[in-house]
């Protein structure tokens, strides 16, 4: 997966640790939104000058060629869901070419905007995960929808209580894990197709 591009479209690290781990893999993973989200992946200020502080003999690394992990790097770009066009704008400089991987978690209000702006930033065969809420009003789950029909979809259908134990929230690291399983099958070229995360919670009549 080294030198691919991913675009992730979420709430302020709402997606860290997919960032994290496609970071990691060598992605080169782009993340628009409001409000900056460190990552433990990232290379922050002064790391170069902890890592050349080796050994004499010991060659160290140029700063502009030093990657996180596994030769990736994830970049973030300021961005406003209620601004598409300026969203998809800054996200098309970060990434430096066509996006291979898009994984967005949107607020229904602004997902067909956002995701209409974005859809020219991916590549002719990028496969596309889409998070996407569990209950309408009327308390059941809605239909998949998957915007994009051009490219593959795996819809991840959020339940509203943990899949383990229905007294508890659905977790954030539940949410992370059914997103990667999402993602593995996007990249491993699976139809389009929605699995669901977690549960829904019985109605109280």
């Amino acid at each position: 997966m080294a030198g691919r591009k991913a675009l992730i479209l979420a709430g302020t690290g709402m997606l860290a640790r997919v960032a994290q781990v496609l970071t990691h893999e060598g992605w080169h993973v782009v993340l628009p939104s409001r409000r900056y989200h460190p990552l433990d992946c990232e290379v922050r200020p002064g790391a170069a000058a902890r890592r050349s502080m080796r050994p004499p003999g010991h060659r160290p690394y140029h700063p502009a060629t030093l990657r996180p992990w596994g030769g990736g790097k994830a970049i973030w770009v300021e961005a406003h869901w209620d601004r598409p066009r300026e969203l998809a704008a800054k996200a098309e400089l970060a990434l430096r070419g066509p996006a291979d991987l898009l994984v967005a978690w949107i607020h229904e209000q602004y997902r067909r905007s956002v995701m209409g702006a974005v859809e020219p930033l991916l590549a002719e065969d990028a496969p596309v995960v889409e998070v996407r809420g569990g209950l309408s009003g009327t308390g059941t789950v809605e239909p998949p929808d998957p915007l994009l029909p051009l490219h593959p979809t795996q819809v991840v259908q959020l339940g509203t209580v943990s899949a383990y134990d229905a007294h508890r929230s659905l977790a954030q690291d539940e949410i992370a894990e059914g997103v990667l399983d999402a993602v593995r099958r996007a990249l491993n070229g699976h139809a389009s197709s929605t699995h669901q995360v977690g549960q829904l919670r019985p109605l109280v009549r």
